[in-house]
């Protein structure tokens, strides 16, 4: 039995055999057919323009960020507990509904 160093290629064998276990767009037989065409329906067009318009959509609003920051750097800005509480307290009503 030979040992070969290593960085030496495998043998040709093993080659041809991965080779031949990798799937090609030639097999597919949708790739054979021409003039195959594939429709995802309304509710894949739905979510299409939506994607499209929430792309448009800015994640946050960079001009109350702007807004907020300058506030807090003049002592201006002030946090109400209660409404902070409140809200707290609904979201954790929001997820154990949405549990239910």
């Amino acid at each position: 039995m030979k040992i070969d160093k290593p960085g030496n290629s495998p043998p040709a064998g093993l080659i041809n055999e991965t080779n031949a276990r990798t799937p090609s767009a030639k097999s597919s037989p949708a790739a054979q057919e021409p003039g195959t065409s594939v429709s995802l329906g309304s509710t894949a067009s739905q979510l299409s323009k939506m994607e499209a318009s929430m792309s448009n959509t800015p994640v946050i609003d960079a001009n109350k960020v702007a807004q907020i920051k300058q506030a807090i750097s003049e002592g201006r800005f002030q946090v109400n507990s209660g409404v902070i509480a409140d809200r707290l307290i609904q979201s954790v009503r929001d997820l154990i509904r949405s549990q239910a």
